[in-house]
């Protein structure tokens, strides 16, 4: 079996959501964050990095890009991870796209089983 490689960023100090995302509650307007989206349960993921996550997921649930995410319907926040720096999230969501399927997916419900939108722990309205 090939090595997993692990992200390296540090985790955001903050308090724990249910699923165990770190810095639930703590999210500020520009702190540099690596996220992956699902477009359901066991769905179809998108990995992406942002300086603004909260922005960036009400970006991709309004369609304003024609995108991947877009035509695939992948709006469902399922795993986060607040970065120090910049490059320090696009050198981990470089690596993350790298990961075969099943490693992204253990990363996910190590923290978060049912694939939760975590979006609704950082303000955002339930997905319909």
């Amino acid at each position: 079996m090939p090595q997993i490689l692990r992200p390296t960023i540090e985790r955001h100090s903050g308090p724990r959501h249910k699923a165990g995302v770190t810095g639930v509650g703590k999210v500020r307007e520009r702190q540099p964050c690596v996220y992956i989206l699902a477009s359901g349960f066991n769905g179809t993921l998108y990995v992406g990095v942002t300086s603004n996550l909260i922005g960036r997921i009400l970006q991709h649930r309004d369609g304003v890009f024609d995108s991947f995410t877009k035509r695939h319907g992948i709006i469902r926040l399922v795993w986060f991870e607040m970065a120090d720096t910049m490059e320090a999230a696009i050198t981990t969501e470089k690596r993350l796209k790298k990961w075969q399927r099943d490693w992204k997916k253990n990363l996910i419900e190590r923290n978060n089983p049912y694939w939760e939108d975590l979006a609704v722990a950082l303000g955002l309205p339930p997905l319909s």
